[in-house]
């Protein structure tokens, strides 16, 4: 059975009272070695005659591991537990975001031009010329999180609220690495036309929608409506931000194994919603063969049994060969394999079946499809989901940027174009002196990433005209303000 790497994720702080005695600190930390935590810090609390209150930091690798350090700690003489506090659930106490105003109300001039009466004359001004809504509200800087919460990171169908926890960190991670504001729409529906009509319906308030963590096939539906009835970005990120990523990882890899996208044998394990969207980014990017593979096995024209409309697509343009079989019987003379599926589909004898320098990207998670210690030395270049390994493929590394350089220009969409565009922005971060088969794509905490992405999207967005705000460096007949003009409304 695998054993994996204690991280933060799983963290607990014991607050531990020991005997004040030499050797009782150094039994406890024993104990934890023994049973694999990982201590991350330790802090006197107070000290009193006989003993000393301390609180530890343990990192473990799963619940049932945190719960074994505890027990090893409690088994320990001298030493009394009298709290454990779970990190994470600290962290997400009260929720993780808020609001906060721009400006100060501490008088009656501020609350007089901020709220009435002042502010009915920037209304009449909107409901004038509607575009101003863009230059004095929100809307230009604030993107909508959505999910019906029935395909949330690993856990699957958990529902609304239960998703709420992944937006708020999705809202965090916008303002982090992007400054966009954005805020989670959960919704209490999974029907794919009701999802629709409601963003339809609370789309004048924000500048784009992020759709997050919906099912295949509805979340194809949805998207592609709500693409044809908003004039606002709508980008599905398990999709499109898994896709720009992957791309971007996979152009470097074949920079160290010397190999043409063009030549490639590329299998893809799981054709959900990030499998068919890496699959069409990587076929704009130049491949030509291209292998899905899902529960039943290897897609391909004629295949028996009822196909989606997805799975059809999917069938008349990849898989040129027609090969056919599991995963494994089509998996032999791969030069790349990407997963996105679930844990434990892969063995090492299967990867040894691949073609030479076999490049591998697991990305399922928390558990990829193989773990990087089982293939180490036979693969050429591996990439996982999780942190605790190199090469992490991460969405963070596309969306905020991405949503940066569409809001920027005020794009009426996020095209195939603008998406390439960021892949080879985040592609082109990492410099022949820096790139190494652990070194394939930048860090999620690499500063350069959401600026290089969002200027790359931004010209991509004008150079196919789906632009409304001229470059900062062109001429504008785009008002700035006309307070004059304002003022008379």
């Amino acid at each position: 059975m695998a054993v994996y790497k204690p991280s933060a994720s799983y963290s607990v702080t014991l607050r531990l009272q020991l005997d004040k005695r030499a050797a009782a600190l150094s039994d406890v930390t024993s104990a934890i070695a023994r049973v694999g935590g990982e201590i991350g810090a330790i802090d006197i609390v107070r000290a009193g005659p006989t003993t000393v209150v301390r609180d530890l930091t343990v990192d473990a690798s799963d619940e049932k591991h945190a719960a074994a350090i505890v027990e090893a700690v409690r088994a320990v003489p001298g030493v009394s537990v009298v709290n454990v506090s779970d990190r994470t659930f600290l962290l997400h106490l009260g929720g993780k975001i808020e609001v906060h105003p721009k400006v100060p109300l501490r008088n009656r001039d501020q609350l007089s031009m901020a709220y009435t009466p002042g502010v009915a004359r920037v209304c009449r001004a909107i409901h004038a010329e509607p575009s101003k809504v863009f230059q004095l509200t929100i809307k230009s800087n604030t993107v909508a999180i959505v999910t019906d919460g029935s395909a949330v990171l690993g856990l699957g169908n958990i529902g609304p609220e239960s998703a709420l926890p992944v937006m708020e960190g999705k809202a965090m991670l916008f303002k982090e690495f992007a400054g966009v504001d954005s805020f989670p729409i959960c919704l209490a529906t999974q029907d794919a036309g009701e999802i629709v009509r409601t963003v339809r319906a609370i789309a004048p308030v924000f500048g784009g929608i992020n759709l997050e963590d919906i099912a295949a096939p509805r979340c194809f539906e949805v998207e592609d409506r709500l693409k044809d009835e908003l004039d606002i970005p709508v980008f599905h990120d398990d999709q499109h931000g898994t896709a720009i990523v992957v791309t971007a990882a996979l152009l470097n890899a074949l920079r160290i194994v010397d190999k043409s996208l063009a030549d490639l044998k590329i299998v893809i394990s799981g054709v959900g919603a990030a499998g068919m969207a890496c699959t069409k980014m990587l076929l704009a990017a130049g491949a030509r063969n291209v292998i899905g593979c899902d529960r039943q096995g290897a897609i391909y024209r004629g295949r028996p049994g009822a196909l989606n409309a997805a799975k059809r697509w999917y069938a008349e343009h990849t898989n040129p060969e027609n090969e056919r079989g599991a995963l494994a019987e089509v998996l032999p003379g791969a030069d790349f394999f990407l997963g996105v599926s679930g844990p434990g589909l892969l063995t090492p004898d299967d990867v040894r079946k691949m073609a030479r320098d076999p490049i591998v990207f697991a990305l399922a998670n928390p558990v990829p499809e193989i773990l990087p210690e089982d293939v180490e030395g036979v693969v050429a270049v591996m990439a996982t989901g999780r942190s605790d390994y190199p090469n992490q493929i991460n969405n963070v590394l596309a969306f905020p940027g991405v949503f940066r350089g569409a809001l920027d220009c005020r794009a009426r969409e996020i095209n195939e174009a603008m998406k390439l565009a960021a892949a080879e922005a985040l592609r082109a971060l990492i410099g022949e002196a820096e790139l190494a088969p652990d070194y394939i794509i930048p860090s999620v905490f690499d500063k350069r990433v959401a600026p290089a992405l969002a200027s790359a999207v931004e010209e991509a967005a004008h150079r196919t005209g789906v632009a409304r705000r001229h470059r900062r460096s062109e001429p504008t007949d785009e008002p700035v303000l006309d307070l004059e003009t304002l003022g008379t409304r």
